[in-house]
Order: C-alpha cells, then sequence, then structure tokens
C-alpha cells in the first residue's frame, strides 16, 4: 500500500492511497511537532524527529510502520562546541536526515551535521563542518535564530561527495566523506547583505541534486531560483523577472526528467503568502528558462497558504504538497491539476513518500 508520511505541529500524520485515492489513514504523536521524516527502504525504518515544547528534541523509529515505537537518543553537542564566541551550542531542532553507506546524517539548529554508524545508537559531530574558518563570523540565522542544516544532497554515484545547504551561511560541498568542506556559491546573490556577493552567508532555502545528472544542482533561495549545471562550481539564477516564479521555499525535481521541476511562489520574504491570494504551482520544462503557472484545482481567493520547504514531493507518479493552513493537494498530470486531500490537518512541516 502507498504511504505518505506528514511532519505537523499536532503529530505525525499516515496517509495511504486506496482504489486511487488519497486518505488520512493513521496519526502519531498526537499535539507534538513533527519537524523531520526519514523511510530507510532497506531495513524499512521509518524515523521521526519531534520537537516537544518542553522536553526538546526527540529522535522515534518504527520497524513495523508505527505499530511500536522506540525512541533514540538525540545527539549531543560535546562540551566546548561553540556556536559563536559567546555561544554554547546545544540541539535546538533537527532539519534535516540522510543515510549513506550505513550512516545516518542529521542537518541540526544551530548549524551542525551528527553521523551515526549505528543506526541511532551513538551520534558523533562532523567536526570538519562545525570547525569551519568561516563559521563564527559568517553563519547566522534566517528564519531560525540561529544557522541551521536543512538540506543534505549525497550523490550516488560517488557517495564520498555531498553537499549541504545552511541558512544562512549557503551551500558546501565536500569530496572526502565530510573530512573537509568547501564553500560553493559562486553566482549567487544574498541582498540582504553589505556585500551581496559574499562567498558565505548566502540564503539557500533548499538544495536538490537531480539523482541522475548528478552534476544538476537546484535551489530555491532567499533571493530567487538558482541553478549549477557544474556541481556546484557556479550558480545562475532562473527567476522570472515580471512572473511569480521568485521568491518561496519548495523545489522539487522530475527524476525522469533532469530539465523539469517545480517551486511554490509566495509574494516576498516580509509578505509571505500566496499571490494577490491565489495559490499556484510553477512548473519548468526546459531547464528554469521559462516557467508555467496551474492553479487548477487550488484555491483562487484569499489564499494564506505557504509551502514550507521539506513539503514538496514527487515520487514519479504523484506530485503532493502540503501547506501552513493544513491544506494537502496531489496532482497525478505533473501539476497541471491538483485534487485536494483534505483541508483540516495541523500546519504541515514535511511531506514525505514511504
Amino acid at each position: 500500500m502507498k504511504k505518505l508520511l506528514l511532519g505537523t505541529r499536532k503529530g505525525l500524520v499516515v496517509c495511504e492511497k486506496q482504489s486511487n485515492q488519497w486518505k488520512v489513514y493513521k496519526t502519531h504523536f498526537i499535539g507534538i511537532p513533527v519537524s523531520m521524516i526519514y523511510t530507510d527502504d532497506e531495513t524499512k525504518t521509518w524515523w521521526v524527529c519531534l520537537d516537544h515544547g518542553h522536553w526538546g528534541v526527540k529522535l522515534h523509529k518504527t520497524t513495523d510502520e508505527g505499530k511500536n515505537w522506540e525512541e533514540v537518543s538525540a545527539p549531543i553537542y560535546p562540551d566546548g562546541a561553540m556556536v559563536n564566541d559567546k555561544k554554547e551550542a546545544s540541539l535546538r531542532y533537527v532539519w534535516a536526515f540522510e543515510k549513506v553507506n550505513d550512516v545516518l546524517l542529521l542537518g541540526t539548529d544551530p548549524g551542525g551535521l551528527f553521523e551515526s554508524p549505528d543506526e541511532g545508537k551513538s551520534f558523533k559531530l562532523n567536526k570538519g563542518l562545525w570547525n569551519h574558518p568561516s563559521k563564527k563570523e559568517n553563519w547566522f540565522g534566517g528564519g531560525r535564530d540561529m544557522p541551521g542544516i536543512h538540506s543534505i544532497c549525497i550523490n550516488p554515484k560517488d557517495t564520498n561527495h555531498a553537499y549541504v545547504a545552511i541558512s544562512c551561511a549557503g551551500v558546501f560541498e565536500t569530496k572526502d566523506a565530510g573530512e573537509t568542506w568547501i564553500p560553493k556559491n559562486k553566482g549567487l546573490r544574498a541582498d540582504f547583505l553589505p556585500d551581496p556577493d559574499a562567498e558565505v552567508g548566502q540564503d539557500p532555502h533548499l538544495l536538490v541534486m537531480h539523482p541522475e545528472s548528478t552534476d544538476l544542482l537546484w535551489q530555491q533561495n532567499h533571493c530567487g531560483i538558482f541553478k549549477s549545471e557544474d556541481a556546484g562550481e557556479s550558480w545562475f539564477e532562473i527567476s522570472e523577472k515580471e512572473g511569480p516564479a521568485n521568491f518561496g521555499f519548495a523545489i522539487e525535481l522530475n527524476p525522469k526528467d533532469d530539465k523539469m521541476a517545480w517551486v511554490l511562489p509566495a509574494v516576498s520574504d516580509d509578505v509571505r503568502t500566496a499571490i494577490n491570494g491565489k495559490l499556484q504551482v510553477c512548473r519548468t520544462s526546459d531547464g528554469g528558462k521559462t516557467w508555467e503557472s496551474f492553479s487548477k484545482g487550488l484555491p483562487q481567493e484569499n489564499s494564506f497558504d505557504i509551502v514550507y520547504r521539506h513539503c514538496l514531493k514527487f515520487d514519479g507518479e504523484d506530485l503532493i504538497f502540503g501547506t501552513t493552513t493544513g491544506n494537502l493537494f496531489v496532482s497525478s498530470d505533473l501539476g497541471e491539476s491538483w485534487e485536494c486531500i483534505s483541508n483540516y490537518l495541523p500546519m504541515i512541516y514535511c511531506v514525505h513518500f514511504a
């Protein structure tokens, strides 16, 4: 049975596709925010990161689709780890989750990348990134008070090669499995900085890599939509000059077509609502040269919906997104028309196919 997992402001929501229709199926961790979800296809494990208001960050996993849950100790920053010269580091949020070569990777606020080689029994802070010389002076918070790693992209053709994206710092690359890291932000723009072309201090909202054409990196950035065709060595803007495809948080790629991508536009960084109260999805079919806007089946009056960075997913068949107002939409025709799965969910933080 095809399943969709939703991390929401009030728990984990599981949806199932039955008779070609998506339905809300089960809920877990009622009342507790779920910041991130990861599913391990090899071990059939679901991982859930909780942002408990009183107890802080908690990790749970299940190997039987939620019938039984096991709590796993969350990462702990080592003694003496400093965000900057004045602030000692402590775990505040888990914002990214990946796995490579049987090692779990967690991206966190305040900017640490943690590694676990033993299914969460222990975690170690990646010192190469944490001790990067740019961190204390040039990493800072965007929407959150402190820098956070929200994107981890592993090259499937060379698993020693990976990228992370940090708000606010930018994109960093490793080619030696995390021993060393190099900023890769040439061509990006940070209009909010005294030097908008600064090497570090950029604000990618989400970074994605095409699974087949791995030199192709895309990002929805605070200052527009950007693309790299040379594995991050340089970036160029592909936003619409006069159209809606510009500011937003989420971006998703078509794994079967390296020229197709989708974004969910909003008015601007200071007016974070749907443009003119009309919810729409923008798609490019030519690698970002042009964009089309689609709204069939989406609210076109008084829409305050915003789609967070981890809330747009495509599995090769269904394109799904969830919004801050608890709306969940699905498209089976590459985003040209939409059907509502639910209007009554809590604020949605992330969506993940299982």
